[in-house]
């Protein structure tokens, strides 16, 4: 059973249970605005060399940590990564009809996105700019978000015991409000990347299949599938298929399912948006549902709560440090003034204090880049 066909099971076993031991069901289907205005990027794998550039520019613009394996080094686009909450788009190469194809990864950014409606502690938010924002200050690390993704992007960051975060590509919102193109897009030398308004990317994405017949399949990768998602994507032509005429909504038999496939994106996902599946898979069971907010929130209480003894542990241990430095410190000095003077154990003081002083600079700074 795929994705799809089980989430769309347990949201239909979903409404008939809530339909008789809860109110979930007068909620109707759980969808989120839509914003035709919305932003989007256009992503032509005829164009894309696999330069790893766009990488390079994600990882710089949202400060993450530097790969083991340095972006000059193509090799890896051989390998079928997936994004991580350290690597936020990665480029795979892939073989379509016998010839390499790169493609670009990363969170697609629906228009009904299943991560925000399988969050139940609403961290997730569908933005009028085309963005899906996550915010951390609420999550419990339920993970529920990367299982009904139906990319696979979300990544975990299990090394943070203490804040556990769901990390993926922002679409560089930070960026947008200030006027500026995504990271990637900016940095792309062969325009493979062209960032602009939903709807005008569809005309653009229309125009070059017309224009160029032979070059791509007549179909755009998220313009409906999922329910739509903000990044879409072009794919080469394939030998086997009848270049159409561009129009509104490209024709069915144009899909060339077999280089979707070849090219590693999923053609059995449907058009109806996966958030009104999601929503519905979590009304399965009524009681977890009801209880969902308690059982979580108290989760996430605690986990705040060990935090706060941790971080207090730490404060307590410290203080007792430096009084124990302190206490020594009396005592060296005390004993130097009783041999050589005051003189003598005024300098030492300054001395010890400033060594002390700039022990605990370097402590700071080597604990700021562990972090």
């Amino acid at each position: 059973m795929n994705r799809r066909k089980f989430l769309t099971f347990m949201g239909s076993a979903g409404v008939v249970s809530a339909l008789s031991t809860a109110k979930v069901a007068e909620a109707g289907v759980h969808t989120f605005p839509y914003y035709a205005d919305s932003y989007g990027v256009l992503h032509d794998t005829t164009r894309c060399i696999g330069c790893r550039r766009c990488e390079e520019a994600c990882n710089k613009v949202n400060h993450l940590p530097k790969p083991k394996t340095p972006f000059t080094d193509v090799s890896v686009t051989a390998k079928r990564r997936r994004t991580s909450a350290y690597e936020w788009t990665v480029v795979n190469k892939y073989e379509v009809n016998g010839k390499p194809v790169f493609r670009k990864l990363q969170c697609f950014h629906c228009n009904d996105p299943a991560c925000a409606s399988a969050c139940f502690a609403k961290c997730f938010t569908k933005q009028p700019d085309g963005s899906v924002a996550y915010n951390g200050s609420q999550c419990v690390g339920c993970r529920y978000c990367m299982v009904a993704c139906p990319f696979y992007v979300p990544g975990f960051q299990y090394d943070e015991a203490f804040d556990p975060l769901v990390q993926k590509c922002t679409f560089c919102e930070p960026r947008l409000k200030e006027g500026k193109l995504p990271g990637c897009v900016e940095a792309c030398p062969m325009d493979a990347l062209t960032f602009g308004r939903r709807s005008d990317l569809l005309k653009v994405a229309r125009a070059r299949i017309a224009e160029n017949p032979g070059r791509y399949t007549n179909y755009i990768y998220g313009e409906a599938d999922a329910g739509g998602t903000a990044w879409m994507v072009l794919a080469p032509a394939t030998p086997k298929a009848v270049p159409a005429a561009a129009t509104e909504a490209p024709a069915k038999d144009a899909h060339a399912p077999d280089t979707w496939k070849q090219l590693g994106l999923d053609t059995h996902l449907g058009t109806q948006p996966m958030g009104e599946l999601t929503y519905g898979a979590l009304g399965t069971v009524p009681m977890i549902v009801a209880f969902w907010p308690v059982l979580f929130g108290g989760a996430y209480a605690i986990t705040k709560r060990r935090e706060s003894i941790y971080k207090a542990e730490q404060e307590k241990h410290a203080k007792e440090a430096r009084e124990d430095v302190a206490a020594a410190v009396d005592a060296a000095v005390r004993k130097i003034e009783e041999t050589q003077g005051p003189g003598a154990a005024d300098t030492a003081r300054r001395a010890m204090t400033e060594a002390l002083k700039a022990r605990e600079a370097d402590g700071s700074r080597e604990h700021g880049e562990d972090k």
